[in-house]
């Protein structure tokens, strides 16, 4: 497979100065600046489950700024804001933080954002169950997707909206304190130990997480990339067996999708079960369900260490595009399978294409509406379109087009229809019927190449 940009140095950069509210989530995000870095400074008890922070947000307004708002959870109390240096009169209600600077921002404008808050962090009700910071049993864990982030700091939360992070962690000694990026910084004390972590690669909020537990930190690999396990040390061994091909999978992937996004990845597994691993820029974190001393999860090890390049490094940019998420991150999971002796991913295609033709859907892959956009119909008709492309094109213009996509769009946010037109520049032929059939009508086509 090609191995285009191998070695290039990238520089972070944003995906626009402004966005839209999103149809699937109209409550989340905020109009009228761009955030430019977040800098968060917490301090979190384990026992008591309570949170006190300050939140820095740099930012600059595309509009004039009489009055705008942030994204904050109900379990959080504000105690002070203040917009560059000098305080703020706000109001805190129905997930909104509402702040009137003492002098409007005109437009062009740069702002520093100061939130004081704090309370007992509470994962958010939604349409997907409950989402954001969550309690252990002896630790804690944040599982963001699609728009949990404001149950533990203050934000602009849209997917679209990437900006890189500090994340400072005071947390009691006895834990390891693990958020996105690389750690800076550790100062331990007599009863606390602050962990400071840089994220410099912009990061939508969906993806800020924080692993707090009494967990053992492993180097597992230095190549391509270092590979950490983070894991309750009563955990390693069957870690070993159950992760065996964590640091291959990486090397295959950059194979396959062109070089390791971000400096380093941590697979975490908590000390308890979890309903579905999940995905963070930087970590995964996996319930000790799926660490059992088999092989039994590791197409899910796959996934989400995929989604590391298709949704954390090129991050959908509406929800409606959450194929872009899914489809190839489960498309990767046969592509593993394949590699690894098990079955290929045109046999993975055929039997999920049969389960898909046996109970059809009325919605297209492109829109399938808020409800259902984590449905398991997304992810499998995501990656048989996926294969089916990959036969349209030939291997070789496919695994080009995934290492021009990954590079095209690192670190910023993309649409459908920016990989439709990308794709077009890897063949002469029209595509259309073919986007037609497998993303915008809901009637399944027949399967791809012959019977």
């Amino acid at each position: 497979m090609p191995n285009k940009g191998k070695g290039v140095t990238h520089t972070p950069t944003l995906s626009g100065t402004s966005h839209e509210l999103d149809p699937y989530l109209p409550n989340s995000g905020n109009l009228g600046f761009r955030v430019s870095r977040y800098d968060l400074t917490l301090d979190y008890r384990v026992s008591s489950n309570r949170l006190r922070g300050t939140a820095t947000i740099t930012a600059t307004s595309y509009q004039q700024l009489n009055r705008f708002t942030l994204d904050l959870g109900r379990a959080m109390r504000v105690e002070r804001v203040t917009v560059n240096g000098k305080p703020a009169r706000h109001s805190h209600r129905s997930g909104k933080l509402a702040i009137t600077p003492g002098q409007p921002i005109p437009p062009g404008g740069a702002m520093t954002v100061v939130v004081r808050y704090g309370g007992n962090p509470r994962p958010i009700r939604s349409l997907w169950g409950t989402v954001g910071w969550e309690e252990l049993d002896d630790g804690s864990l944040c599982a963001n997707q699609p728009n949990g982030a404001p149950s533990w700091f203050p934000c602009d939360d849209h997917p679209e909206a990437k900006a890189p992070f500090q994340i400072s962690v005071t947390t009691d000694s006895p834990y390891y304190a693990l958020a996105n990026g690389v750690l800076i910084a550790k100062k331990r004390s007599a009863a606390t130990t602050t962990w400071v972590y840089e994220q410099v690669e912009p990061m939508a909020t969906y993806l800020a997480s924080i692993q707090i537990g009494e967990y053992e930190h492993r180097r597992l690999s230095t190549s391509p990339v270092p590979v950490y396990a983070l894991s309750p040390r009563r955990l390693s061994r069957r870690f070993d067996a159950s992760f065996a091909n964590q640091v291959a999978m990486v090397e295959v992937f950059t194979e396959l999708f062109g070089p390791y996004p971000f400096p380093q990845y941590t697979a975490v597994v908590v000390d308890e079960d979890l309903d579905i691993p999940l995905e963070a820029q930087s970590f995964s974190t996996f319930g000790a369900n799926h660490c059992d001393g088999s092989l039994t999860h590791e197409r899910l090890i796959a996934h989400e260490l995929a989604h590391q390049w298709f949704g954390n490094s090129v991050t959908l940019a509406r929800w409606r595009d959450i194929w872009l998420n899914e489809g190839f991150a489960c498309y990767a999971e046969w592509l593993w399978s394949q590699r690894s002796g098990g079955r290929s991913a045109e046999e993975w295609a055929r039997h999920y294409y049969a389960k898909l033709a046996a109970e059809p859907v009325r919605v297209p892959l492109a829109d399938p509406g808020p409800k259902v956009m984590f449905d398991d119909w997304v992810y499998k008709r995501g990656a048989i379109t996926l294969h089916a492309l990959r036969l349209r094109l030939g291997d070789g213009a496919f695994f080009q087009l995934l290492h021009r996509w990954t590079d095209k769009y690192r670190y910023r946010a993309a649409t459908t229809e920016d990989f439709i037109a990308l794709a077009s520049t890897y063949t002469s032929e029209s595509l259309n019927d073919f986007w037609r059939d497998w993303l915008f009508v809901p009637v399944l086509p027949p399967f791809p190449g012959p019977p």
